[in-house]
Parts: structure tokens; sequence; C-alpha cells
């Protein structure tokens, strides 16, 4: 699906070749600071390699157009971007980016059921805490449906528990016919939910 041919990005990133597969879960580990979130970046098009390539089912991803790109691969950074105003809204912007189809309030209600978030589609946003916002960037990624899925650390700001039960949801919701990108800083959750496992250090694959 993904193909790095003789990639560099500044001086963080050289990685002569990589292919990511279609339909797996694909997760990238390593020390802080190794080019793993600048690989989801890249991947996503919010940056362009400085030498080599990046083909996305064949073509040079360059050559996409970013916001068709991005309707198809869907990133949620480690630090969850929430907009003012209630959760509906906060749930319903990914639908207004893309103009589609704006989904009932009783398919809301069960995609925050399904990451554990017991809130009113009416509860405004500043009142949520760090992880009950993480929840809510993951209700919203869900509801687009896309065929990828990039996640950057995206349990990071969860407890244990809630990190286990999230990561099995999402795992399972990609599992029959999507692709799943993500970071980790849990080698046990690598592990147990991945199909491919990257360690990145130094920019490189190791």
């Amino acid at each position: 699906m993904f193909e790095f041919v003789d990639l560099k990005y500044k001086d963080i990133i050289d990685i002569p070749s990589l292919l990511i597969e279609e339909g797996k879960i694909t997760t990238f580990i390593g020390q802080s600071g190794g080019g793993k979130t600048t690989i989801l970046r890249l991947l996503n098009k919010m940056i362009s390699p400085s030498d080599g390539m990046i083909l996305y089912k064949g073509n040079n991803l360059e050559h996409i157009n970013s916001v068709t790109h991005r309707r198809e691969v869907t990133m949620l950074s480690q630090s969850p971007i929430v907009f003012d105003g209630n959760i509906r809204d906060n749930l319903l912007v990914g639908f207004e980016f893309q103009e589609r189809q704006i989904p009932s309030d009783d398919k809301l209600i069960e995609v925050l059921r399904s990451v554990s978030l017991s809130k009113s589609l009416d509860d405004m946003v500043t009142h949520l805490s760090g992880g009950e916002k993480q929840r809510l960037a993951l209700a919203r990624v869900l509801l687009l449906d896309s065929k990828v899925y990039l996640l950057d650390e995206p349990s990071s700001s969860l407890d244990e528990s809630t990190e286990e039960l999230i990561i099995k949801m999402f795992t399972q919701f990609v599992k029959d016919n999507k692709t799943l990108i993500m970071v980790t800083h849990s080698r046990d959750i690598a592990n147990k939910y991945s199909d491919v496992i990257i360690n990145i250090a130094n920019g490189t694959c190791v």
C-alpha cells in the first residue's frame, strides 16, 4: 500500500526501502525522537520528503491531491484536537470538512459508547479531561470510516485499563477491510495487536 523509495526527510528520516502492506496492522516502535511521528506525518502529506518518494497504491504521493488523500487516510495526532462547542459539534466536524452526509444522533451515541465516553452530545468539550478528549478524538475518526488510519500514540492520555479497551476496540474495527498504522510507546500493545512491528531508531529501520 505504502512504499518508501530512498526516502529522506531532512536529517530525521533515512529509509532506503520499506513496504507497508494493505489490510495489516503495522506498528512503529522505538525511543522518543527516533522519527516515528515524522513517518506518520509523511504518510498523511503533512510534510514532504526531502529526497526519494513515497508511493501510495503505486502512485507517487507527491502527485496525489492532499484533500483527496486525507479523505481516505485519516490521522489522529498524539495531542487530540478538540474544537469549540459541544461533543456533537466535534463528532461532526470531519463530515463538514469533507462535505459528507451527517450521521444521526443515534450513530453518534453508539460511537461514544464504543470508546467508553459516557457523555451527552450536548456536553461542552471544555469540561472534558485529557483522557476524555482523547476518546472523543478517537470517536471522531472512527465515525469517518476511512480506509487507512494513522494513529500517533492513540492511548497516551488513557489509564492502563482504558488503553487496553480502546486499542482492542480499534484493532477489531479495522481488522476486516482497513489498514492501521500506529505509533505506540507500549511494546506489550504492539506485540498483542500488530501484524507487523517496525523498530525505528535514529530515523531508520533497525
